[in-house]
């Protein structure tokens, strides 16, 4: 319920969209009761994508790698994952130490914008930030993202904002529609530091939610 709480709060603030014509109380029911986008309703084709750090080992599970690499919070490591990384890695291996080689070495956001057009997409989301917490866009002027961000390491540009404007130039195929862009961000981070002192003070102290999700909004 506390992480529902979170995700509640943070929504809200972030949910001032144009269409929006009333107020919206933080609860599911309130959240659950607003109208999707008429253009996401109607759509019959979107390409949604996860890119990120976890594309590097690309094992698995793929996103969750991490996560069930350390056996969350309380679980046994995944015996695969661990023998994967001790044979592809050198010892004292850190999943941060992925984000060196995440360097989008082949990116080219303009052609991945023409193959959605001519596959007929209608929209495209992009993950912006998964819960490993890496940010793919340029966040470097926001608090507790320094050297976790696709500006700073890896890829060293703007993968956000370079899709965005491929895609917002482009119309989708056999249509007049325009490709809509979108992104997923997730407000949980796994092992972000703030996360797990709330988690360790039993959520008495909010210091993820007031210093990182608060920030971002």
């Amino acid at each position: 319920m506390v992480i529902r709480s979170l995700l509640i709060s943070a929504l809200l603030l972030a949910c001032k969209a144009p269409w929006r014509t009333a107020a919206w109380d933080p609860t599911w029911e309130s959240l659950d009761s607003r109208p999707l986008p008429a253009w996401y309703d109607e759509a019959k084709f979107g390409i949604f994508i996860h890119w990120g750090v976890f594309s590097v080992p690309a094992f698995d599970t793929a996103e969750w790698f991490w996560w069930v690499w350390k056996g969350g919070y309380d679980g046994p490591v995944k015996p695969s994952f661990q023998k994967f990384v001790e044979e592809s890695e050198v010892k004292n291996f850190a999943y941060q130490d992925y984000a060196h080689r995440f360097t989008a070495q082949l990116w080219n956001p303009d052609e991945w914008a023409k193959i959605f057009k001519r596959a007929g997409a209608q929209y495209v989301v992009l993950t912006s930030k998964h819960h490993e917490g890496f940010c793919n866009w340029d966040s470097r002027n926001l608090h507790h993202t320094w050297n976790w961000n696709a500006m700073d390491v890896g890829p060293r540009r703007d993968l956000v904002g370079d899709l965005a404007k491929a895609v917002k130039n482009t119309t989708s195929a056999h249509t007049n529609q325009k490709l809509h862009f979108g992104l997923y961000h997730s407000l949980f981070e796994w092992f972000n530091p703030l996360y797990i002192e709330d988690m360790k003070n039993n959520f008495t102290t909010h210091n993820f939610a007031k210093h990182k999700l608060l920030y971002f909004a």
